[in-house]
């Protein structure tokens, strides 16, 4: 387990709000990407021990692909650290809902054109497996160098604890 895994592990739920960083650059100092979800329940900088400047945080792997390739190959990131978690809205739904709840409050324009579109919402029923999944889907393109240090992880909203899955 790397150093930035071990950190992840002891300081979940440790929290530390001082902003005193504005002045920070851009690139991450500590050259790490945190993939998690976007909920409000979550604070990654406090829950995962990050302090301003050590990583950029996104989304799931497919989605954060752009961001993933920005920040390895521009910024010099070397270690993602992917964080799913319990209770999440992705595990509620599925695409057909989603697509039946935008026809419904944005109307038939919006419906095709999400259906021109084919966008996929990524919801998924369960969070084990798709952690799993999008560290494969990580491992398994080639705009990702092998030498990318990659974890899984379930933080878990309930308790404010993180526990390792891959």
């Amino acid at each position: 387990m790397s150093a930035v895994q071990q950190n992840l592990e002891a300081a979940s739920a440790k929290y530390s709000s001082t902003f005193t960083q504005g002045h920070l650059a851009l690139p991450p100092s500590k050259q790490y990407l945190v993939l998690t979800c976007m909920d409000a329940r979550i604070d990654p900088a406090a829950a995962f021990g990050i302090e301003l400047g050590d990583a950029h945080a996104g989304a799931s792997a497919r989605d954060a692909l752009r961001s993933i390739i920005i920040s390895e190959q521009l910024l010099g990131t070397t270690e993602i650290i992917l964080v799913k978690h319990t209770g999440c809205g992705m595990l509620t739904f599925t695409n057909k809902d989603a697509y039946e709840i935008v026809e419904k409050n944005l109307g038939a324009e919006a419906a095709l054109e999400l259906k021109e579109r084919n966008l996929d919402f990524l919801p998924f029923p369960d969070l084990e497996k798709a952690v799993r999944e999008d560290i494969d889907f990580i491992k398994s393109t080639k705009l990702v160098p092998d030498n990318v240090i990659l974890s899984g992880w379930i933080y878990e909203v309930e308790t404010g604890k993180t526990r390792r899955v891959v």
